[in-house]
């Protein structure tokens, strides 16, 4: 079978290119629009820009900046609850990934009803929802080209996603300008989820000739900027460089998807809380170990793309060095190292790897099946 591959209807990348949003909101004929952020991104200054475009595009904006950090289904609900008070025509999202997964929950709750779990799962959303414009702030989640949304069930304490072309925004926004602001934790964080992408998707059993030249394309985007973009936050170029691989190694996992690192992060995230880019970094590259002989030539071609020299190694050398070059940029630029910094035990760890067992879709789209004790072992080796 081969899979479709899917973007956004219009994308716009680079420096300044906040400047198209009036127009855009022109073209929708928008007159009310309900803008979901949060305080940070508002303190930064950012809320304030957007809000001078949405006017000059002759649109009334609807703020709602209650948003945090991995959001739950009730507060999903939350902001529900204000749109319909305001039933406005068009959504904007503004922030990182919580934000533009929140305004993708908004878009599809207020045309289709329901809760955002009925419709968990692959290509459940039976409509299209209200039109969504997604502008990041963070380079790291690629939610403005995915059709991925991930919330938090508080009930079964994991993080539940849903997946649909109706996800899908109708404009993506991409300016690194609005990622100067980023603190170098958050660039850490959110630079090592968009390689996390990158990896997993290149990986995947689902990639194609089309996904491979987007995700190999941001490893090297990200294995050459990260660490400049962290040490050194005002640095334009390496700013932009980030800004292209997270947007890249979105479109890559839209289409090939993600694996077992996801898979793992779920139940730690829903039970201990742990940010999303921080625990995929955690996990990465003890994955890759178990991954990597699942397929050689890509995990060699990895190592490279992150800038190892690899020359007259054998394959399978080359290869593994794609694991030391990951836990190298990890550490280099400040990642947590250990699970037990969360509060995670051993005792936990059991639980934890059988419920990232049971997120079949994306255990299922790994190199290497996995089994149980693999996963086991993986993070217990992260654990201390």
């Amino acid at each position: 079978m081969v899979n479709p591959f899917s973007l956004p209807g219009v994308n716009y990348f680079g420096r300044g290119a906040l400047e198209n949003l009036s127009s855009e909101l022109r073209n929708f004929k928008a007159e009310k629009v309900f803008l979901i952020s949060d305080h940070g991104v508002a303190k930064a200054g950012l809320v304030d820009q957007v809000k001078a475009k949405i006017k000059e595009g002759g649109a009334q904006a609807y703020e709602y900046l209650e948003v945090k950090p991995e959001p739950t289904v009730e507060e999903l609900n939350r902001c529900l609850d204000v749109y319909k008070e305001n039933n406005c025509d068009l959504i904007i999202g503004l922030g990182g990934g919580s934000p533009l997964d929140v305004a993708k929950g908004v878009s599809v709750l207020a045309t289709c009803g329901g809760s955002i779990l009925d419709y968990v799962g692959l290509n459940l959303v039976p409509q299209k929802g209200i039109p969504k414009i997604l502008i990041p702030t963070t380079a790291g989640t690629g939610a403005e080209v995915t059709k991925n949304a991930i919330f938090t069930d508080k009930k079964e304490q994991l993080k539940k996603g849903v997946v649909s072309i109706y996800l899908l925004p109708e404009v993506a926004l991409v300016d690194s300008d609005l990622t100067m602001s980023m603190p170098p934790n958050v660039t850490a964080a959110t630079g090592m989820d968009a390689l996390t992408h990158a990896i997993e998707s290149y990986t995947s059993p689902k990639a194609t000739v089309q996904t491979d030249l987007y995700a190999l394309k941001a490893i090297e985007l990200v294995g050459a900027n990260l660490r400049r973009a962290v040490s050194f936050g005002s640095d334009e170029k390496a700013r932009e460089a980030m800004a292209l691989g997270s947007v890249f190694a979105g479109i890559s996992l839209a289409n090939a998807g993600v694996g077992a690192v996801h898979a793992c992060a779920y139940p730690l995230g829903g039970q201990f809380g742990t940010g999303h880019g921080v625990t995929n970094a955690l996990l990465l590259p003890y994955i890759m170990e178990r991954n990597v002989i699942g397929d050689l030539q890509k995990f060699a071609n990895i190592a490279r793309a992150l800038g190892e020299v690899t020359d007259k190694l054998p394959l399978r050398e080359q290869a593994r060095l794609a694991c030391e070059s990951v836990f190298a940029l990890s550490r280099d630029i400040g990642i947590p190292q250990k699970l037990s910094e969360f509060g995670v035990k051993k005792e936990d760890i059991p639980g934890l790897a059988e419920a990232a067992m049971q997120v079949t879709r994306l255990m299922d789209n790994s190199p290497k099946k996995l089994n149980l004790e693999e996963v086991k072992s993986c993070l217990f080796r992260a654990l201390e």
